[in-house]
């Protein structure tokens, strides 16, 4: 099938809202979801609008016909799939009646609006059915087709397509006559049928060079918007196969490769879904083509799959590559329009299945172009891609350039995809070292934590311990250091074993965080110091001009200051001739205000701020007491809970946590943990952009 046929010129300006219609009598507007539901309510939508229309006798609905009707339906179910599939949001479809003017006879228009003007219509036809539920386009070829006229128009955050169906008949001059009308609209619908029919198997002339032309940038730009942000190296294989067939192949394979391991085939992708187990029966019984380092990612001939042929591609030289179909590597010979023409064996054996279908895909062993290509991404190979298509002699050089540009991104894809779960594991490696297994049970007291790390599980710098103190004491801590990622899990794999020991050395609170200020100073100064004595002893191996060296190395080589902020407490369990209950003792130093809330409701901050951890010296803290009775709950929280945000606002704006904490009376320590944390998910819509720990003590 040819290019889109240009708009034709037209004088109409598209109306989109009802304000902007010259009659609101003849015409009908309705706003549809952006979801696959719509294109069947727009169906119905028109059709109910046209029989209206026909009711009421209006001007130019007496040229309705089962034609005119059955146009409009297909047209708009095209205009409205577009809009949903390729912008996803609300739909605002317009119906008008135009009297017939001057030349022009009546009409009726559709409009089809959608708020996502930044993607372009829909111009490339599918040439497969639409599965599990979904309706996909087959592009502005319908919409000419049916259509007198059409077009595009754009607004501010609004991109209307709209179209001109006439109405024969309806004329303000003398028509053509009964032979002329009979001829366009057997024309009409002979394009309209081929639009709709299946799409059949064209020539690899006709296929390759009609379909590069118009949607080489399109395909690229497309498969860079699917591999970018994947991080399973499986999926990316999944996705290249499924992007390539059957656009540019009938058939594509993908191994990886691990350092040391051998090549794995990852996927195997058929465009007939029952060849796929075939054709992977025979990739498995062979490894993948082994192809020459000077190919460098580019297209290498290899052969087909399961059928005994020449040599291999390794180590093709010059001259193996000429037997093969001439030294660009695409195998097979130049056919009889010069050395990029892509042949069809015409003299191909064609078997049908049992349905009659003609299989031509090398599945019944058939012989085609086979072609692979290395993917390398910084040097390094990743694995192998190949790909074939059957009645073909060579593939011609357009595809394979695309398809080596294609390879490109898949390669990129894949070894950003292998450092992201090499990050990941490390990662979680540290993040499970850094954090207690599990928490120790004090008696008459109930726990519950939460814990969100943002960045799927990445080491941050919130962190938290129960753990036994003293003698006959508990001890717990909730802290958050200082910016993210391995510079703040270095400073939680400092703090939280040094904790452990000064609080079993018997100390008191206050103590234990002044021994603690003292402590990040003085590693934060060796670490300073050490960091500039590597800095200048670079510099200086380096002899580079302008390298810094003396004071400026030291400045520049300094690392970030190491504070913190923390909350830390001593539990003590007191006998029933004491009172019960259990005395906690508690710190905060620079921390969100842990807060109390009574079983009547009320809530008071349990301890008052004092200076961060690391940033002074010399600075005393001083520790609060008070007894947490049965049912009395201890909240703690990060600076990731209070400071939410929903545009403006944070969640502990006007005490908004102590709020939602004396919504929480009556529940259990685990009630209330997780009413909180659903209270500041739902506090705005966007994922949370900071760490999220929360602990709640409640006495029993």
């Amino acid at each position: 099938m040819g290019s889109i046929p240009r708009q034709r010129k037209a004088t109409f300006r598209s109306t989109h809202l009802p304000g902007g219609l010259p009659d609101p009598h003849s015409a009908a507007w309705t706003s549809l979801p952006g979801n696959p539901l719509a294109p069947a309510a727009a169906r119905r939508f028109v059709r109910a609008a046209l029989a209206e229309w026909t009711g009421l006798g209006l001007p130019g609905a007496d040229g309705f016909t089962d034609r005119v009707a059955d146009d409009a339906v297909i047209l708009v179910n095209e205009l409205v799939t577009n809009a949903v599939v390729h912008a996803g949001t609300n739909v605002e479809l317009v119906c008008h009646l135009e009297e017939a003017m001057d030349d022009d006879p009546a009409a009726l228009v559709v409009e089809v609006s959608d708020h996502h003007p930044a993607r372009v219509v829909r111009n490339e036809p599918g040439g497969s059915a639409a599965t599990g539920g979904h309706e996909f386009g087959r592009g502005l070829h319908l919409v000419a087709a049916l259509s007198a006229c059409w077009g595009v128009t754009y607004r501010t955050g609004l991109k209307t397509v709209w179209a001109r169906i006439a109405i024969e008949g309806v004329l303000p001059a003398v028509s053509p006559g009964p032979a002329a009308d009979a001829e366009q609209a057997l024309q009409r619908g002979l394009r309209a049928a081929e639009i709709l029919a299946p799409v059949p198997r064209r020539s690899a002339r006709e296929y390759d060079s009609d379909w590069i032309n118009r949607g080489a940038l399109s395909f690229l730009a497309e498969a860079s918007d699917l591999l970018t942000g994947q991080f399973d190296e499986d999926m990316i294989a999944a996705l290249a196969a499924q992007l390539l067939v059957p656009r540019l192949a009938d058939w594509c394979a993908v191994w990886l490769e691990e350092e040391g391991a051998a090549p794995r085939l990852a996927r195997v992708w058929h465009q007939r879904e029952s060849s796929v187990e075939e054709l992977g029966r025979h990739l498995e019984k062979e490894p993948p083509p082994a192809l020459p380092e000077s190919a460098r990612g580019g297209p290498v001939p290899v052969r087909w799959p399961g059928v005994a042929g020449p040599e291999e591609a390794d180590g093709l030289d010059g001259t193996a590559a000429e037997g093969m179909g001439g030294t660009d590597g695409m195998g097979g010979t130049d056919g009889p329009d010069g050395p990029d023409s892509a042949d069809v064996t015409d003299g191909t054996d064609r078997t049908e299945d049992a349905d009659g279908t003609d299989r031509t895909d090398g599945t019944d062993g058939t012989n085609g172009a086979a072609v692979a290509y290395r993917l390398i991404a910084g040097g390094r190979g990743l694995g192998t891609l190949m790909l074939g298509r059957a009645a073909l002699t060579r593939f011609p050089d357009e595809v394979t350039g695309l398809v080596e540009d294609f390879v490109r991104r898949v390669a990129l894809a894949v070894a950003a995809a292998r450092q992201y779960t090499r990050q990941a594991n490390i990662s979680h490696v540290l993040q499970r070292a850094l954090l207690p297994g599990q928490m120790a049970e004090i008696p008459g007291v109930a726990k519950a934590l939460v814990y969100e790390p943002r960045g799927q599980g990445v080491a941050g710098g919130d962190f938290y311990d129960v753990f036994p103190g003293a003698p006959g004491s508990w001890s717990f801590s909730l802290g958050d250091v200082q910016g993210n990622g391995p510079e703040a899990a270095v400073v939680t794999g400092l703090v939280r074993p040094w904790l452990r020991l000064l609080a079993r050395e018997g100390r008191a609170v206050g103590e234990v965080l002044g021994r603690l200020n003292g402590l990040l100073l003085d590693d934060a100064v060796e670490a300073a110091e050490a960091t500039a004595r590597m800095a200048v002893v670079s510099a200086g191996a380096s002899g580079a001009p302008g390298a810094p060296v003396g004071p400026l190395a030291l400045r520049d080589a300094a690392p970030q200051p190491r504070f913190l902020s923390l909350l830390y407490g001593e539990l003590v369990p007191l006998p029933p001739e004491d009172g019960g209950g259990v005395r906690c003792t508690l710190a905060c130093a620079g921390h969100p205000l842990p807060l109390v809330l009574r079983p009547d409701g009320s809530v008071r901050p349990a301890a008052g701020s004092q200076m961060l951890l690391g940033v002074l010296d010399d600075v005393t803290y001083e520790s609060e007491t008070f007894v947490l009775q049965a049912g009395d709950t201890l909240l703690c929280v990060t600076d990731g809970v209070t400071e939410r945000r929903s545009e403006r606002r944070m969640f502990d704006d006007a005490d908004g946590l102590a709020a939602a904490l004396g919504r929480c009376v009556g529940l259990s320590a685990q009630g209330v943990a997780e009413r909180i944390m659903r209270e500041v998910h739902d506090f705005s819509p966007t994922p949370p952009d900071d760490d999220l720990a929360l602990l709640v003590l409640q006495a029993i």
